[in-house]
């Protein structure tokens, strides 16, 4: 179900405890091959893939696709808000939900550089409102140990418009990318202890532009072994994992909650 795709007795009639979905995303450059709607367009073929299979378990609220991306703003056609706009546009819209009775939101993001204040708004929001719950998922991150069994590349090659996201375009929307300007792996080198990609984390945080983390070409990471196929099986493994998370968010009774609890 989609929230603005309801009328207001529709939305009236649904459960309280169904799983209502903030997909936040990003509008930025994916260097020559890939179309500045690349996160916005893989957050919603995750969510609208999801939703075939859950049904009415979720709700699914206008994408947020301006975000944060001000590292990418080196790069024409990057659009970017601060991390205290975003943080307050997206409270405002969850509080417009909590308004309403709802009490399971689900933040779903497809985008890097709204980690860190994705988890600023669930802490804050969790923590003023306890009687609901309230989660942050990244796609990549959710399903991880799926996705290392998927990847081809070298450390750091599943990293910026790159074997993962091209091979997720190439499923979902194969007509926007731009096949003949794919180029190979792509990264600017730095100290060990700052290296990372999707798959594994940096051991500490230096902080690079995009231009300087791609060298310039705004990619990070291999697109030349991204497949149709490949994004296909990124697809399920994600999907799968989100499901779950969703039946788990359904089944969670407010208050304390641990494995042990859940229903069975």
């Amino acid at each position: 179900m989609k929230w603005e795709e309801l009328t207001t007795q529709e939305i009236d009639e649904i459960d309280r405890q169904t799983v209502v979905v903030l997909p936040i995303a990003a509008v930025e450059q994916h260097g020559a091959h890939l179309p500045l709607s690349t996160d916005c367009t893989i957050g919603m073929h995750l969510l609208e893939t999801a939703e075939r299979r859950c049904g009415a378990d979720i709700l699914i609220l206008p994408q947020i696709k301006v975000c944060c991306s001000d590292h990418h703003m080196d790069f024409p056609g990057t659009l970017s808000v601060r991390h205290e706009t975003f943080l307050a546009y997206a409270e405002d819209i969850l509080r417009s939900v909590m308004a309403h009775g709802f009490t399971t939101i689900l933040v779903f993001n497809s985008h890097g550089g709204n980690q860190a204040i994705a988890r600023v708004l669930v802490d804050k929001l969790g923590n003023e409102n306890r009687h609901c719950r309230i989660a942050l998922l990244t796609w990549w991150t959710l399903a991880a140990p799926e996705l290392a069994a998927v990847r081809e590349s070298a450390p750091s090659g599943v990293n910026h418009a790159c074997e993962f996201e091209t091979s997720l375009m190439l499923h979902a929307a194969p007509g926007t990318v731009r096949t003949d300007l794919i180029g190979g792996m792509s990264i600017a080198p730095t100290a060990d202890w700052a290296e990372e990609d999707m798959l594994r984390p940096a051991r500490g945080t230096l902080f690079r532009t995009m231009k300087e983390k791609s060298g310039g070409s705004g990619t990070v990471g291999d697109p030349s072994l991204a497949t149709e196929a490949k994004g296909a099986a990124i697809t399920a493994a994600v999907v799968d994992a989100l499901e779950r998370v969703i039946s788990d968010l359904r089944r969670m009774p407010r208050g304390r909650w641990t494995r042990e609890e859940k229903a069975p």
